[in-house]
């Protein structure tokens, strides 16, 4: 397959996580890989949500190879990080379900052992700023792409591409938060996977279309017993189920802002 258009490269944005917990069980989730323009030069993270890296025993970022600039298709390489939890920096806000890792070391960690990483990067300069937000409609169709429930295409390492539409509009705050909803079937293991709003070029419709990096999914909404609707994080644990309660496909996204805030924190952080 040649990675010859943009949504063939939103397949190449994601990383899967797999995960044992400390219970024992294995969970999965959604990571991808951001580059970010910084006082400080350009740099790439892995970005995922804060509650997929805490209270894991073990954990491992699986990657497509890449030979002479091309993806392997099918080999696959599974970086292992040490003591999972402490390698994740934090969004210095604890409210906020956001959690990155610089992509260098793992890059040179995977090159130690004779391999190439193929993936291709979230520009974010692709993040919508408040003025942007406001040319955004109330209702906009939504992409987003990871392993809902764990399943992928494990023999081509192909995450799922889903779709769906804004639920609130993203310009406001949802409950006051640098969040909004999205109408779509969020699963366990779409936790940490990146949302983009996709817009028609209406003067082009058949040749161009437009891509923005609108955030993260951190959680889904459940009904619970008592018909009350309640937001939770969407579990790590592939096999997790919520008793007495189902999900209702309304997902909670985290604006792309809180990425770029918890990357200049970052790199903030280490030039002190």
């Amino acid at each position: 397959m040649e990675i010859n258009t943009l949504s063939k490269k939103l397949l190449f944005n994601t990383i899967r996580v797999d995960t044992v917990l400390e219970d024992g069980s294995e969970g999965s989730g959604t990571a991808f890989v951001v580059s970010h323009a910084h006082r400080r030069g350009t740099h790439t993270f892995i970005v995922t949500n804060r509650h997929l890296v805490d209270g894991v025993r073990r954990g491992g970022l699986v990657f497509t190879q890449k030979h002479n600039g091309q993806p392997l298709i099918g080999k696959r390489f599974q970086l292992n990080i040490d003591d999972f939890p402490h390698a994740w920096f934090l969004h210095p806000d604890p409210e906020v379900d956001l959690a990155i890792v610089p992509m260098r070391p793992l890059e040179q960690a995977a090159r130690d052992q004779g391999v190439e990483l193929y993936y291709h990067v979230i520009d974010s300069r692709l993040a919508p700023d408040a003025a942007a937000l406001l040319t955004l409609d109330a209702l906009e169709e939504v992409l987003f792409v990871g392993y809902p429930s764990g399943v992928w295409d494990h023999v081509n390492l192909m995450p799922i591409l889903r779709r769906g539409t804004t639920a609130t509009p993203i310009a406001l705050d949802f409950e006051g938060r640098p969040e909004f909803l999205i109408d779509a079937a969020v699963y366990p293991g779409s936790s940490g996977s990146p949302v983009f709003v996709y817009q028609p070029d209406l003067l082009r419709p058949n040749q161009s279309r437009k891509f923005l990096f609108a955030g993260v999914i951190a959680a889904v909404f459940f009904r619970e017993e008592a018909n009350q609707l309640v937001p939770g994080p969407v579990p790590a644990n592939t096999y997790a189920t919520v008793m007495g309660s189902e999900m209702i496909d309304l997902g909670l996204v985290i604006k792309a802002q809180a990425v770029i805030e918890v990357m200049n924190a970052y790199l903030g952080h280490w030039a002190e």
